[in-house]
C-alpha cells in the first residue's frame, strides 16, 4: 500500500504537471463536446477528491479499512483520479492567445514563484503528509493502529512561512499555476475556472475539519489571516 501510494499519489501529479505530457486518449470530439468531456472528468476528480476527505466518509471507510491506511488509501484513489483527468483530456481548439516577450516572462515568473511558495509551504509544514505513509510507519514501528491526525495536527499548529499571509498557501500557488500559462488554450481555461472554483469551495469546506480539530485556536488565525488572496499584512508567529 505504502508503494502504491507513492507512486500513483507523486506519479500522477508529475504527469498532471508535465506540459508536454502523451494524451492516452483521443477522442475525437468537437470543441463543444471536449469541454462537456473535460468538465465531466474534472467533476469526478473533485467528487473523489471531496467527498473522501469529509469526516463522515472516512469514519465509515474506518469500518472496513484499518485506520492507519486512510491517508494511503485516499493518496491512491486520487492518484487514480488525477490520472484518469490528465491522460484523456481532450483539446477543444486552438489557443485564445500567445503571450511574447515580457508579458510571457512575467507570466513564466509567477508560475515559478508558486512553485517555489509551493515547495516553502510543504517545508513549513512539518505535518505534511501527502502520501499517508507516517501512521503506517508508526504502526510497523510500534504497533500504534491510531493515525493521531488530529493531536498531531494541534500540537504543530504554529502559524510559519507563507501561513502568515494565506491560510492555505499550497492552493494559492495551484491556483496560480493553473493561470499562467503564456498559450492559454480554451480546455486549459476551463480547466483553470473549474479548478479555482473548486479549490475555494473546498477550502471552505476543509476549514470545518481544521475548527473542529483545532478550535479557537484556528478560529482565531481564521480571523487574522486571509483565506487564499494575501491582502493583510503577515500575521504574527
Amino acid at each position: 500500500m505504502m508503494a502504491l501510494a507513492v507512486v500513483l499519489g507523486g506519479g500522477s501529479m508529475a504527469y498532471f504537471a508535465w506540459a508536454g505530457r502523451p494524451r492516452l486518449l483521443d477522442l475525437g470530439l468537437s470543441p463543444p463536446a471536449a469541454l462537456a468531456w473535460n468538465a465531466l472528468l474534472s467533476g469526478v476528480f473533485f467528487a473523489q477528491h471531496s467527498v473522501m476527505v469529509r469526516r463522515p466518509v472516512r469514519a465509515r471507510l474506518a469500518t472496513v479499512i484499518p485506520a492507519r491506511y486512510d491517508g494511503a488509501f485516499y493518496a491512491v484513489t486520487s492518484g487514480l483520479a488525477l490520472l484518469l483527468v490528465a491522460g484523456v483530456l481532450q483539446p477543444a481548439g486552438p489557443p485564445l492567445f500567445v503571450l511574447h516577450a515580457l508579458p510571457r516572462a512575467l507570466v513564466i515568473a509567477a508560475a515559478l514563484l508558486a512553485v517555489a511558495t509551493f515547495a516553502w509551504a510543504i517545508v513549513v509544514l512539518r505535518t505534511f503528509d501527502p502520501f499517508g505513509l507516517r501512521p503506517i510507519r508508526r504502526h510497523l514501528r510500534d504497533g500504534d493502529a491510531s493515525p493521531s491526525r488530529s493531536s498531531d495536527d494541534a500540537r504543530a499548529f504554529v502559524i510559519r512561512g507563507p501561513y502568515r499571509w494565506v491560510r492555505h498557501p499550497l492552493y494559492s500557488a495551484i491556483i496560480v499555476l493553473l493561470w499562467a500559462d503564456p498559450s492559454m488554450a480554451p480546455a486549459r481555461l476551463e480547466l483553470a475556472l473549474l479548478w479555482t472554483a473548486w479549490i475555494a469551495v473546498g477550502a471552505r469546506l476543509e476549514e470545518h475539519d481544521l475548527v473542529a480539530n483545532l478550535g479557537d485556536a484556528y478560529r482565531r488565525y481564521r480571523e487574522r489571516v486571509p483565506m487564499l488572496i494575501p491582502w493583510r499584512r503577515s500575521a504574527e508567529r
